[in-house]
């Protein structure tokens, strides 16, 4: 379906009618870039974005952000700056035969008026490779401007060719200042908003409403105009407001970019020793409906990815926690992974097991198959005795110490190869130490298996 931006952009008055029953957030729709709250970044004076919009110069375009945030809105300032026709199609209900009636709409304005359009596709991320490539030809060739909207990332969800035909510009959610701006704007416009009402509110109830929204200037404003509904006699108060909000989960899309980006946060905040901004971003996942059980398996990872032999019990925490998730559910079982969290966060990190295994996987992939040498292989027939199968091997268990010092257990080719570095965190400390002592007593044996030789290159120190 199309829809004419100057239609949607013309002043109140005819129209006033037919907006009456339009939401609060699209009446309150920017109408001029002076109006628009936020993005600052990029409609500051000489940004890109805002300097097409002002001189009238639209180009393509991939508008990245979370919801609620101004996508829309840019894209008809864009057009109506650009003097041009505003199409919009959305990925969750169009398909390729609504994407060539838009194009065949463009090129009989194009030819018949010269007229530019520009065409807005919300949630192009939805769109399969063939339904974005349907729109390069046309972007080439002048029929169309586009501009995309997505909340996922661009460089994993749209095609390479749509990406070199568009700028990407990221846009960034509200803050509450900018969303208290919103509200106070929508309780005072008499032509758009809530301003020919008799409302009261107090400044705290909006300030409450300003967090709930999270970022997003439907959603607050959407919340306001529930609210004043809900109200008696106009007067907006705290439980009215609490009532709204019940059930309303901050910003969380499970497998999408933020679910990412938290989970992200949370891992570096265990790494990074943080106890507190872990707790944090792991309560921010389970408010948003995360599944505890995910949490519980990552932290698996961070347990021996960046703690490993530094402490590892908290391998084994990490462990109960998920398994006591598992025999108790939410919300109790919640409490150990909370525990987890605390313990992986306070504990001394190593990647040093991490460092060795990524090191080890690298050679192995790169080099040839060594043969196992003939003193490490079993010998459980005759014929592999009588090719001296695990002759002269050295019981560990008989020496002193039980330690063979001098023995070789790689290959010849790899002998002193080293893919272990211990730290000096925790127990890895105690470890390096034993190590360090265990070579020693390498370098003094006469019992050498082989003759010392150049170390490859791998010893590293």
């Amino acid at each position: 379906m199309t829809q004419s931006l100057f239609e949607d952009l013309e002043p109140q008055g005819t129209a006033a009618a037919s907006e009456a029953f339009q939401p609060l957030a699209s009446r309150m729709r920017p109408r001029q870039l002076e109006d628009f709250i936020g993005q600052e970044h990029l409609l500051g004076a000489g940004r890109p974005l805002g300097e097409a919009i002002r001189r009238g110069l639209p180009h393509s375009m991939i508008l990245w952000g979370p919801p609620g945030v101004g996508k829309t809105t840019l894209a008809r300032m864009l057009a109506h700056a650009g003097k041009g026709h505003f199409e919009s199609l959305s990925a969750v209900l169009s398909g390729v035969k609504d994407i060539r009636a838009a194009v065949e709409r463009a090129q009989i304005l194009r030819q018949a008026k010269g007229m530019p359009t520009v065409l807005f596709v919300d949630e192009v991320h939805r769109f399969n490779k063939s339904q974005q490539d349907a729109f390069l030809p046309h972007v080439e060739d002048g029929t169309l401007i586009f501009v995309g909207a997505t909340t996922e990332n661009p460089s994993f969800e749209l095609n390479n060719a749509l990406l070199s035909r568009a700028r990407v510009y990221l846009l960034k959610s509200l803050d509450d200042k900018d969303l208290l701006s919103l509200l106070q704007q929508a309780l005072t416009d008499s032509d758009r908003g809530l301003g020919g009402q008799s409302i009261h509110i107090e400044e705290d109830v909006l300030r409450r409403i300003a967090l709930a929204a999270d970022g997003d200037a439907r959603r607050a404003l959407n919340l306001l105009e529930l609210a004043v509904d809900l109200a008696q006699d106009g007067r907006v108060d705290m439980t009215i407001v609490e009532e709204v909000l019940q059930g309303g989960a901050r910003r969380f899309d499970k497998g999408g970019d933020v679910f990412y980006e938290q989970i992200s946060a949370l891992h570096k905040a265990v790494r990074g020793s943080s106890p507190d901004a872990a707790l944090y971003w792991f309560v921010r996942m389970l408010d948003g409906g995360c599944d505890p059980l995910y949490i519980a398996r990552r932290l698996l990872r961070m347990a021996s990815e960046d703690i490993g032999n530094a402490d590892p019990r908290a391998l084994q925490v990490a462990q109960a926690a998920w398994d006591a998730h598992l025999r108790l559910g939410s919300p109790e079982g919640d409490l150990m992974i909370a525990q987890a969290v605390l313990y992986l966060a306070c504990a001394p990190k190593s990647n040093a097991v991490y460092t060795a295994f990524n090191a080890a996987q690298a050679l192995v992939r790169q080099d040839v198959s060594h043969e196992v040498p003939v003193h490490l292989r079993n010998a459980p027939t005759a014929l592999m005795k009588s090719l001296d199968f695990g002759g002269d091997y050295r019981y560990a268990h008989d020496e002193p110490g039980a330690y063979a010092a001098g023995e070789n257990y790689f290959p010849e080719a790899l002998r002193d190869t080293r893919f272990y570095y211990p730290g000096e965190q925790g127990l890895e400390s105690r470890i390096r130490e034993k190590l360090d002592y265990l070579r020693q007593q390498d370098a003094a044996s006469p019992r050498q298996r082989y003759a010392p030789g150049p170390r490859q290159g791998r010893d590293e120190t």
